[in-house]
C-alpha cells in the first residue's frame, strides 16, 4: 500500500507535487520521492522518511524542474526499507518515469522472465518489474516515438503478464507529446482518481484529497482495466484495455484512506458511518447497554458518531492523540508498534472512569496493539468494557498490497466469529468484544469488494509458490 500523485501541465510542478504527497502522508511513511520531465530530460529525487524529510524543500524548489512529474510516498509490503526500493523507478529506454500503488504478487516470475530478455532487476521493489514490463513491451514495438495504440498495446501486455494488485502513474513521450500515463488492473483493486484545473493542467493520484489540496476538480476516476493519457490543455484519451470483474479493496475503505476522501462509492467517511450503524444494531441483538462512545482515534471516529447516534448514548473523545506520531499499523515492527502506541494515545481519565464504555475500532490484525489499549483501558476503572470492531475478523493474508501476513500472525485465523470474539474478550479481560458480520459488510459495501482478508476469497489467484515468495520477501523486511 501506497500513495502517488502525479501531475502534467503546471509551471515547475514539484512543489505542488510534494503538497500532494503530503495530504496522502497516512498512506506511506517510509520513504518519499518525486520525479519531473523536463524537454525530454528526467529529474529524480527519492529517499527513505517522510516527504519532509526525504524531499527537501531546496531540492523541491531548485533541483526538479519541469511541467509534468510524479511523486510518491512508500509502505513497503514489497522489498526493503532501503533508499533503492524507493519510487518513482526510471527507465532510459524509452524514457519513462514511473510509481505505482498495489502489490504485485508474480514477482520471481517476473523477474525471471525480464532476466531472459536482458532487462535485470536492480531493486525488491515492485514497482520496477512493472516499469520494465511496459519497457519491453514497447521496445519490442520499436525504440522511439511510440503512438497511443502503441502504449495501449503494450499496457495490455503489462495487465497480461503482471498479477496482483495495481494503480499505475507515469511520465513519458507519446505521439511527441510530453504525456501522464495512469492505469489500473483488470480488478481495479487499488484506487486512482483524476481531475483538472482551468489552467489546462491534469492530475492523477491514489485519494481524491490530493486534489482538494492543489485545487483540482475531480473528473472521475481510472476504471479497472483502463488506460487514460494526459496532456496539458487537451481532453484525456481513455482506452478501456482489459476489464474484469470489479473488485475494489474493502479494507481501503475502513482503514486505509482519509475519511474525507472520495471514491467510487462515495465519501468514506459516509461508509465508515453505515458500517457503524450496522455494527451497534448488531451489539444491540446481545442485550448489552452502555453508558458512553469512545473511538480509537483517528480511523474510527465516523463510525464510532453513528454508533452513538444508533444506541442514543453520548460520544465523547475519550484519548488524546499525539498529531506528530504515526499511524502504528504500517509501522515494520512490533516494537516500534509498541513504542508508537505509548507515544500516540494518552487516555482521559474521567471518560472511562465508572463508565460502561464502548470501545470503537477499525480492525484487529494481530491483536497487540489492541491487546495495549485494552489494558490502557482497563487501567482507568471503568465499570463496563465492550469492544466494537467496524469490520469482520481478519483471517487470510492480504497479498494486494495490505501488511497482513502469514496466517500464522492474524490472530482471528481459523477461528469463526463467535469463537474469536469469546477468545478475544478473555485475552483483553473485557466484557465483550463484537465484529461486524460478513453479510453486514457485504449489505453496507456491496459486492464489487475485494474482502479476501475476511473471507478468503482472492479474485487474483496467488499459488503456493507465490504465497511462498512473498512470505520470505515480508520475512526479509
Amino acid at each position: 500500500m501506497c500513495g502517488f500523485v502525479g501531475i502534467v501541465g503546471l509551471d515547475q510542478v514539484a512543489p505542488a507535487i510534494a503538497l500532494g504527497l503530503q495530504s496522502i502522508q497516512h498512506r506511506g511513511q517510509d520513504a518519499a520521492g518525486i520525479g519531473t520531465f523536463e524537454g525530454g530530460y528526467f529529474h529524480l529525487h527519492k529517499d527513505l522518511g517522510m516527504v519532509t524529510t526525504a524531499l527537501p524543500r531546496k531540492v523541491v524548489a531548485e533541483e526538479l524542474p519541469g511541467r509534468s512529474g510524479i511523486g510518491h510516498v512508500r509502505y513497503p509490503t514489497q522489498g526493503n526499507s532501503e533508499r533503492g526500493d524507493a519510487q518513482p523507478f526510471l527507465t532510459r529506454r524509452p524514457g519513462i518515469l514511473l510509481a505505482h500503488n498495489g502489490n504485485v504478487t508474480n514477482m520471481e516470475e517476473l523477474q525471471t522472465d525480464l532476466l531472459a530478455r536482458g532487462w535485470h532487476v536492480l531493486s525488491k521493489c515492485d514497482s520496477e518489474p512493472i516499469l520494465l514490463v511496459l519497457a519491453d513491451a514497447l521496445n519490442r514495438l520499436k525504440p522511439t516515438g511510440h503512438t497511443e495504440d502503441e502504449v495501449a498495446d503494450a499496457v495490455r501486455s503489462v495487465m497480461q503478464k503482471v498479477k496482483g494488485s495495481y494503480s499505475v502513474v507515469a511520465t513519458m513521450h507519446v505521439d511527441g507529446k510530453e504525456t501522464m500515463l495512469a492505469f489500473r488492473d483488470p480488478h481495479g483493486i487499488r484506487p486512482a482518481v483524476f481531475g483538472r484545473r482551468k489552467d489546462g493542467s491534469w492530475i492523477c493520484a491514489s485519494e481524491s484529497v490530493a486534489l482538494d489540496v492543489l485545487g483540482f476538480q475531480r473528473e472521475g476516476f481510472v476504471d479497472a482495466g483502463e488506460m487514460i493519457l494526459f496532456r496539458e490543455g487537451e481532453e484525456p484519451v481513455r482506452r478501456m484495455v482489459l476489464p474484469k470483474e470489479v473488485k475494489h479493496c474493502v479494507f481501503e475503505r475502513i482503514y486505509f484512506a482519509r475519511p474525507d476522501s472520495m471514491m467510487e462509492d462515495g465519501r468514506v467517511n459516509s461508509l465508515r458511518g453505515r458500517l457503524g450503524r450496522r455494527l451497534a444494531k448488531e451489539w444491540q441483538a446481545k442485550g448489552f447497554e452502555a453508558d458512553v462512545v469512545v473511538a480509537i482515534p483517528d480511523t474510527s471516529r465516523p463510525a464510532a458518531f453513528a454508533i452513538a447516534e444508533t444506541l442514543g448514548i453520548p460520544h465523547r473523545e475519550g484519548f488524546i492523540k499525539n498529531r506528530y506520531s504515526g499511524r502504528t499499523f504500517i509501522m515494520p515492527d512490533q516494537t516500534t508498534r509498541d513504542a508508537a502506541l505509548r507515544l500516540k494515545l494518552n487516555p482521559i481519565r474521567e471518560i472511562f472512569e465508572g463508565k460502561r464504555v464502548v470501545l470503537i475500532d477499525d480492525s484487529v490484525v494481530r491483536g497487540s496493539t489492541m491487546r495495549r489499549i485494552a489494558a490502557m483501558v482497563k487501567d482507568l476503572a471503568p465499570s463496563e468494557v465492550h469492544l466494537l470492531i467496524f469490520s469482520p475478523p481478519v483471517k487470510h493474508p492480504c497479498y494486494y498490497g495490505i501488511d497482513m501476513p502469514s496466517e500464522d500472525e492474524l490472530i482471528a485465523a481459523g477461528k469463526d466469529r463467535e469463537e474469536i470474539e469469546a477468545e478475544l474478550a478473555e485475552a483483553f479481560h473485557v466484557d465483550s468484544v463484537t465484529y461486524l458480520s460478513l453479510d453486514g459488510l457485504r449489505e453496507v459495501s456491496g459486492t464489487n469488494m475485494c474482502s479476501a482478508c475476511f473471507d478468503g476469497d482472492y479474485v487474483v489467484p496467488v499459488t503456493n509458490s507465490e504465497r511462498s515468495y512473498i512470505l520470505q520477501d515480508r520475512r526479509s523486511c
